[in-house]
């Protein structure tokens, strides 16, 4: 059986768990938190989550694992059929994550876990996330789901990351980038969040965030 390693606050992670509980493939989740230790490494040479482990050995890097589950196990699709539409979900992952995520994260340390960020590195990140979620405009449709009709693996990225977009600007600029520049992605979020799948994700996503907050209080 496969087995998800990494822990339920992370967006990543989410992202593939949530993958697999729409595509109904049995797994298991294994615990694990990112780690530069040279054993932990063995897994994931970079020392991050998520990976997976498989049959054949373990996998890392949330995209390759979307892409493994999708191989091999095709059915119920999570991909469109048609190349060019496939690309365009692809695209849609990209983009999110790229674009949007990846600056975004460098805000988290001030905005999550009462660190501090430099007023230079807001001012650079505001910019290249108005930049990202500016360019979204153009590439998601709201079909009702993000890439079209269907639900895609571009759903599971976009729920579990734009939603960390809103808390992270509101935090850091005054400014929630999804109600300024995406106001139909509240209802479409709501629409995706009501799936038991997208449900359970968030559930206990929030159980681990609440636990690793009462852990850290702990320790003050």
């Amino acid at each position: 059986m496969l087995k998800l390693c990494g822990f339920a606050v992370s967006n990543y992670y989410n992202k593939v768990k949530l993958s697999l509980l729409e595509k109904g493939v049995p797994f298991e989740e294994e615990l694990a938190y990112p780690s530069q230790k040279e054993e932990f490494r063995k897994d994931s040479p970079m020392g991050k989550v998520p990976f997976l482990r498989t049959g054949r050995g373990v996998l890392t890097e949330s995209q390759v694992l979307t892409e493994y589950i999708e191989d091999m196990y095709p059915e119920p699709a999570l991909y469109p059929k048609d190349p060019f539409e496939r690309a365009r979900c692809r695209e849609l992952i990209e983009h999110i994550e790229l674009h949007i995520e990846l600056p975004a994260r460098r805000l988290y340390y001030e905005v999550f876990f009462g660190g501090s960020v430099s007023d230079e590195t807001k001012k650079e990140v505001e910019q290249q996330l108005e930049k990202g979620v500016r360019s979204l405009t153009h590439l998601a449709r709201f079909e009702p789901f993000i890439a079209g009709k269907d639900f895609t693996h571009a759903d599971c990225a976009a729920f579990v990351h734009l939603p960390l977009l809103g808390q992270a600007t509101k935090k850091a600029y005054g400014r929630d980038f999804i109600d300024e520049f995406l106001p139909q992605a509240r209802a479409y979020l709501k629409m995706i969040g009501e799936r038991p799948h997208a449900q359970k994700v968030n559930a206990d996503r929030k159980a681990a965030f609440e636990a690793y907050a009462a852990a850290k209080a702990a320790k003050k």
